[in-house]
């Protein structure tokens, strides 16, 4: 997946084949933020001030913006796969957060 971050705000990165341009969308957050290049250095410049510009209104409006992902997830598993992922971690050598952390780093790589 092609992606960037800025101020902890992250973008999926696209290319229209049909206009010759980059774009990306911010991603994780409800308000919308997209931004265009037409070269990798124009795609991060107008990233940047798409975010910065999204920050500004907000303070100016009054608003408090939309916050990237905090990195922590809670996620309900039954009691059995509980102790699979405990066994399959334990057996990495690796805290249960780390192996969940690495597994699911790589099934999103994949992609």
């Amino acid at each position: 997946m092609n992606s960037m971050t800025y101020k902890g705000y992250f973008a999926k990165i696209n290319f229209d084949e049909r206009d010759n341009i980059f774009w990306g969308k911010v991603v994780g957050i409800k308000d919308r933020i997209t931004f265009e290049g037409e070269t990798v250095d124009q795609l991060t410049e107008d990233f940047h001030n798409a975010i910065d510009h999204y920050l500004a209104d907000c303070e100016r409006e009054g608003r408090i913006p939309n916050k990237p992902y905090s990195g922590k997830l809670t996620l309900r598993v039954s009691p059995d796969t509980h102790a699979e992922i405990a066994a399959a971690a334990a057996h990495a050598g690796k805290s249960i957060n780390k192996w969940v952390s690495d597994t699911l780093n790589k099934v999103v790589q994949s992609h």
